[in-house]
């Protein structure tokens, strides 16, 4: 029976590794039109400011001069952000072409002294015990089994240390239907493991405390206008409108996305 699991699991991160390198051979091979309509769903990130912002007022808060890790790295656009601002930043990703997409791309941002990628396997890292005061998990979660990440993150989280995660949420019906259709879009296991709270609290194995927001209900709706004028001005209106939204507890669980901090591990 052991030897089926981790037969299993080693699929399971085969075909991780080769989707997202797939896709990276595409970004830079296709015309960005071309990329765009054959990952439309990069197109629903137009309306994610606010989650944005509210990721980049954290990173400014936390991580200068800490030792960081962007845990799942992809391009490296967090770890590049996280040295801009003074953290020395280790990112990793089960992906060579997107780890070598992540060295080129700090490189040109001038600040590949203080980033450090490799290819590394998420649930089983090579780093020591305590090894960083801050990890980033973007939208990552949800690739990987909790059961073997969790435990792997509060090893190498220092004392003191705070971890955030922006992932997406499984509740909404809607989301979800679109998810089930657009199944080129994504690996079969990121399909069926969507975080919900049930994942989140899950983590509170490993730490005292959990804190979440909740972004984008309305917001979704100004996907179909990103081209137009008024884009921009409409987003504004939707965030508002989701302001009072997400404060109300059963309607908060509809959105698109969350970002939850854990500190406190024990």
């Amino acid at each position: 029976m052991p030897e089926c699991t981790l037969d299993h699991d080693e699929e399971r991160k085969r075909l991780e590794a080769e989707f997202h390198s797939k896709r990276e051979h595409d970004r830079l091979t296709m015309s960005e039109e071309d990329f765009l309509k054959k990952y439309s769903n990069k197109r629903i990130y137009a309306i994610d400011r606010g989650s944005k912002r509210y990721m980049q007022e954290w990173l400014e808060q936390n991580c200068p001069g800490k030792k960081v890790l962007d845990y799942c790295c992809g391009l490296g656009k967090t770890a590049i952000r996280v040295a801009e601002l003074g953290g020395d930043c280790y990112g990793i990703d089960i992906s060579e072409a997107e780890v070598e997409t992540a060295k080129t791309n700090a490189a040109e941002a001038g600040v590949a002294e203080s980033t450090h990628f490799s290819v590394m396997d998420a649930e089983k890292m090579t780093f020591e015990d305590d090894s960083f005061d801050v990890i980033i998990c973007s939208g990552v979660l949800h690739h990987l089994d909790l059961n073997a990440a969790y435990p792997e993150l509060a090893r190498v989280l220092r004392p003191g240390g705070k971890i955030i995660a922006i992932e997406a949420l499984g509740y909404n019906p809607i989301i979800n239907l679109y998810r089930k259709m657009t199944p080129h879009l994504r690996t079969a296991w990121e399909l069926d493991h969507i975080l919900t709270k049930a994942q989140v609290k899950q983590g509170l194995q490993y730490f005292d405390d959990v804190s979440i927001r909740y972004f984008h209900l309305m917001t979704i709706l100004a996907v179909p206008f990103q081209r137009f004028r008024f884009f921009s001005a409409l987003l504004t209106v939707f965030e508002k409108i989701d302001a009072l939204l997400l404060r109300i507890p059963g309607v908060r669980l509809m959105a698109w996305q969350m970002i939850f901090v854990y500190s406190n591990k024990k």
